[in-house]
């Protein structure tokens, strides 16, 4: 989903040169500058151990920037008590009182804000209509499963109408199938109540599918920060190529550059025409950025003739995946080169086969050397 409709441009969190270290030589944040606007749904996406937590936990209060300020509607927040943050929270493993029902859950943020127990069984029932659990208001945590947890955990975050909601890794535990269900209700919740809510994940795929923009983490750095079909059609470097979606990556020298595009001579031979992005100049290394379903395969006469970037390959698989069917080839010196078919399409291809694979040279990105 490539974003819903983001209330506005106007930030509601601003981190401003926010730096993070636990030993003080090691930073885990470095000089992060992030406006999260009010209304969208942002995650923080990368590998573990690159800084997307930290940051999470820094805006929840848990944890203290090094160095720099965290503004929450122009308030600087660094010092203020996780509490006092008009914060809701939701973790992967619930954090829900067990010896509480689930009305009694919901219903703990607003207790301890001293609001009117008539006002809080309104919104506590409210609450689980929204999440669909009103008729299991009276079992406790441990008699419901995981996807209902997770529900009330969710209901519970937002029974206060908090300015913004946190959400660490929360779907982690679900299967596949609940997990995606769950996307989805998380997603459809942040629009109909017009939230803000920012989202950890390392899963890729997660963060393609509910967010209006995504920060793709990696070394305490945020190396894009943009919409999902963005970040996956126009990736600014070899990491986010890498780590968002499926991508093929063929090294090799720039030979020269003409305006947005340059020639690159491969490693393994040959050269081919691509889209100048992030490369230092004529003679620099660079790895070149192709997605799996922009290249086409040609077999049989098709295989002959002229034009850009047309390269030998060797088809080593066919795996049929029931939507497509993914080719390996060996290709350019990649010997697990990808190709996204539609289902059905090369079915004769077979293991050893000789082909000629394809691709614009708006498709294919240089980028800095992998």
């Amino acid at each position: 989903m490539d974003g819903g409709m983001i209330a506005t441009t106007q930030a509601l969190v601003r981190f401003a040169g926010v730096q993070k270290t636990y030993d003080g030589e090691h930073l885990v944040v470095k000089s992060l500058d992030l406006d999260i606007r009010k209304g969208e749904f942002l995650t923080l996406l990368g590998p573990s151990g690159s800084g997307k937590t930290t940051t999470l936990m820094m805006l929840a209060g848990f944890e203290i920037p090094t160095q720099g300020e965290i503004y929450l509607a122009d308030r600087p927040i660094k010092n203020m008590p996780p509490h006092k943050r008009d914060i809701g929270m939701v973790f992967q493993n619930y954090a829900l009182f067990p010896h509480l029902t689930i009305e009694e859950n919901v219903a703990f943020p607003l207790s301890v804000r001293g609001v009117p127990k008539a006002e809080i069984r309104e919104r506590v029932t409210k609450a689980l209509r929204m999440i669909k659990l009103e008729t299991l208001a009276s079992r406790r945590p441990g008699q419901l499963s995981g996807g209902q947890q997770q529900r009330v955990a969710l209901a519970r975050a937002l029974v206060f109408n908090p300015t913004l909601v946190l959400m660490d890794e929360p779907l982690g535990a679900l299967d596949k199938r609940l997990r995606e269900h769950m996307q989805l209700e998380i997603k459809h919740l942040h629009e109909t109540m017009g939230i803000t809510v920012v989202y950890v994940t390392h899963d890729q795929g997660e963060a393609l599918t509910m967010s209006d923009r995504i920060a793709v983490f990696n070394d305490g750095i945020v190396q894009q920060i943009d919409r999902p079909a963005a970040l996956y059609e126009r990736p600014v470097n070899s990491f986010v190529a890498n780590f968002i979606g499926e991508n093929n990556v063929l090294n090799g020298t720039v030979e020269n550059i003409e305006q947005e595009y340059c020639r690159v001579a491969l490693d393994a031979g040959g050269s081919v025409v691509a889209t100048a992005v992030n490369i230092a100049g004529a003679g620099a290394r660079t790895s070149l950025s192709i997605r799996p379903e922009r290249v086409t395969i040609l077999a049989g006469p098709d295989a002959a003739g002229e034009g850009p970037n047309r390269l030998p390959a060797v088809i080593q698989d066919m795996i049929y995946l029931g939507d497509h069917t993914l080719a390996v080839l060996t290709a350019a010196g990649n010997d697990e080169f990808m190709v996204k078919l539609p289902a059905g399409a090369h079915a004769g291809l077979s293991h050893g086969e000789p082909v000629t694979i394809t691709f614009r040279p708006e498709d294919c990105r240089a980028l800095d050397p992998v």
